[in-house]
């Protein structure tokens, strides 16, 4: 009996283990690693999931590294362990809370002051947080809509002059192919209205759809200017992203299959965003959309026109707060 168990599950096992390395070959590697050093990469939410690894990738590239995040002490930890496996490369902590404007101003600023050249901005921080508990930034902006938008929006306008002078510099914005599933309606940027759709986070769609926008209306605003600006999603990844999500035991039993074979590690999903943040292929081919290291088509069909009013819409949101504080 026994005997006949293990003749049935071994084959099953065997199988499965090598779908799943099928699966995880077709996810795509950066594989330029060309030393970085002297270059100056910004990394938001650098202290774990994606940000973290992103930084050990740098690192391991021998480059500069602002971990920007919002604590310290979690910061500091994060380079104590990323220094036992990686020794090469500067890992600078830097203190931004993108919850806040005035943070992420005051943030830039002190870039601006200390460091002559940025060769790359990460826009990776993100939060997932269930529509339904209705949280704001400290500005009072939808938390999706104000921290993976607006927030980046802002730094990235603020250390733009800089990444000109600095080209050839890239600029990579961490979105997510959920995008495909968002909606842009300037009636409703801040849930004024609520949210409805059958999707189970649209406020975190929405702002992943924002960030495509925000990609391509900064690549035509950039166009030669020797900055390459990219939007990219690193897949399906187990990372702390959605610590805030609602959901219970049974939830996670009959969500284990799907996780196993389309759940990937932080190292894993951030290939695609240090594939568009240092390999040299990618020169000059701005505002396109990578996942798996290779350009992805959206099924959203985007609208300039679109993109041109939301740039218009976040500059004055964020002008008038900051005026405000």
């Amino acid at each position: 009996m026994v005997f006949g168990i293990v003749l049935v599950l071994v084959p099953v096992v065997v199988v499965l283990g090598l779908v799943r390395k099928y699966r995880e070959s077709s996810w795509g590697k950066c594989k330029d690693f060309e030393s970085l050093q002297g270059r100056v990469f910004i990394v938001t939410g650098a202290n774990s999931g994606l940000g973290k690894e992103t930084v050990k990738g740098l690192a391991t590239r021998k480059a500069r590294i602002i971990m920007a995040c919002r604590d310290m002490d979690r910061a500091k930890a994060t380079i104590e362990d990323i220094r036992k496996v990686v020794t090469t490369g500067e890992l600078i902590p830097m203190e931004v809370d993108l919850t806040s404007l005035k943070s992420v101003k005051l943030f830039a600023e002190e870039v601006l002051k200390d460091f002559p050249q940025i060769h790359a901005l990460i826009n990776n921080a993100g939060v997932s947080i269930p529509v339904t508990k209705q949280q704001k930034t400290q500005d009072g902006f939808e938390i999706h809509f104000g921290v993976n938008h607006l927030s980046h929006f802002l730094l990235t306008n603020l250390l733009l002059d800089r990444l000109k002078k600095s080209a050839p510099s890239r600029v990579v914005i961490v979105s997510s192919t959920l995008h495909q599933n968002g909606v842009i309606d300037f009636d409703n940027l801040n849930g004024e209205k609520g949210f409805t759709g059958k999707v189970r986070n649209p406020g975190y769609c929405n702002s992943k759809l924002a960030n495509v926008y925000h990609c391509e209306e900064l690549a035509r605003r950039t166009t030669g200017t020797g900055v390459d600006v990219f939007a990219v999603c690193p897949g399906f990844c187990y990372t702390r992203l959605f610590r805030h999500s609602d959901i219970r035991w049974y939830q996670y039993v009959i969500f284990l299959p799907i996780a196993f074979f389309f759940m990937r590690s932080a190292t894993q999903g951030c290939q695609t965003i240090l594939h568009c943040a240092v390999s040299e292929s990618l020169k000059g081919t701005s505002g396109q959309f990578y996942r798996d290291c290779k350009p992805y088509k959206s099924t959203h069909a985007t609208k300039p026109e679109v993109g041109l009013k939301l740039w218009e819409v976040s500059e004055q949101l964020v002008s008038n707060k900051l005026k405000e504080s």
